[in-house]
């Protein structure tokens, strides 16, 4: 049985470093923060133009036992009960690995089988330290992945504790996402355990998570007899 939830915080520009202190204090073992962009039920207008206000995504992976706990720590923290001030929600995951003081938890993560998608796809999400991006992406190819998208963000966790003075830094971070078939997310997962050594302490984490609709995937056995990109007609 998997054990772990994702949690997906959407506050405005500035408040995730409240969140993330919160969900910590309730349990959670830090968060990764990516910068965006939205609009809602507060837009603001200026001029007659509509003004798309920053917004900030905190991806929390967080054991089941302290789920509820968090949300009601950010709920509080963020005043999500309050208009425009954010959402929170959870999202299956079906399988984690790079959890490397949890070994007993990610063993139970990756024999369980996970969640089923109901496309045959499954998401594939892999933080790591910055430049290591390319490694992912290049550990999922060979794995028979067709590609991947890079997102930038910053976070923190139990192995991140540098100061400055006393201020506390906030690591750059690359998240890479991979959609892949279902029957390869396996080989995936390994691939990039072998290249990128997840496992080990703060070199990064990858979950899975089900995919319930796609649009615009060509099918693998296509791409296969496709020529390569090679800067050349």
């Amino acid at each position: 049985m998997i054990n772990h939830k994702l949690l997906v915080t959407i506050v405005k520009k500035g408040l995730s470093q409240k969140v993330i202190k919160a969900s910590k204090q309730a349990g959670a073992e830090g968060g990764t923060t990516i910068p965006g962009k939205g609009t809602g039920l507060a837009q603001k207008n200026f001029l007659g133009f509509c003004i798309e206000p920053e917004k900030e995504i905190i991806l929390t992976l967080i054991s089941k036992e302290v789920m509820n706990g968090a949300l009601e720590a950010i709920a509080r923290s963020a005043e999500l009960d309050k208009t425009g001030n954010g959402i929170a929600f959870v999202i299956d995951v079906c399988q984690v690995i790079g959890i490397a003081h949890l070994t007993e938890a990610c063993e139970l993560s990756c024999s369980a089988g996970g969640c089923m998608s109901n496309t045959g796809y499954e998401l594939i999400v892999t933080v790591v330290n910055k430049g290591n991006a390319e490694i992912v992406v290049d550990a999922t190819k060979r794995a028979g992945a067709q590609g991947g998208t890079i997102i930038y963000g910053r976070g923190t966790g139990i192995h991140e504790q540098a100061k400055l003075f006393s201020i506390a830094i906030e690591p750059e971070k690359e998240l890479v996402l991979t959609l892949i078939e279902r029957a390869r997310v396996q080989d995936v997962l390994s691939a990039i355990q072998e290249d990128v050594a997840i496992n080990e302490p703060g070199r990064g984490i990858s979950f899975v998570l089900p995919v319930e609709q796609t649009m615009g995937i060509k099918s693998y056995a296509a791409t296969q007899s496709a020529p390569e990109c090679n800067g050349s007609e």
